[in-house]
């Protein structure tokens, strides 16, 4: 018999279609790492978040100065525009106001626009002239 010691493989062809799956199944697997990545990375985001927010609860101080420290962070690239946030309950009971301030004058515009327009929809026999007293 022949006794065969080794093989060395010089040329493979892979049909074009096989190619391509090969290639589809590998740009998958490398999205799917990809995708453990970026959801690893928001856990420990969400994990330091939540660790902030603790610190600040603790000791209001901490958001004043984390506040103070990102205007000079902002301030110190010559920026021309700096936003100064403001809290939430602040704004919403601005905005609380402000939509009572609007109802309010929408009122008293329907109530002046009904005292100047009298109302046609009644037949004239109907209206009567307003009191002198």
């Amino acid at each position: 018999g022949v006794m065969v010691e080794r093989v060395e493989v010089k040329d493979v062809r892979v049909p074009e279609q096989l190619q391509r799956a090969m290639a589809a199944e590998a740009e998958a697997a490398r999205e799917a790492r990809a995708k453990v990545i970026a959801a690893e990375g928001e856990h420990k985001a969400s994990r330091s978040l939540r660790l902030a927010a603790e610190v600040i609860t603790d000791s209001p101080a901490a958001l004043q100065l984390r506040y103070l420290q990102t205007l000079n962070s902002i301030s110190a690239e010559n920026n021309s525009t700096i936003i100064f946030p403001v809290p939430i309950d602040i704004m919403s009971s601005f905005m609380q106001s402000n939509n009572n301030n609007q109802q309010q004058q929408l009122f008293q515009q329907q109530m002046f626009q009904g005292l100047q327009q009298p109302n046609f929809s009644q037949h004239p026999s109907s209206m009567t002239p307003p009191s002198s007293s």
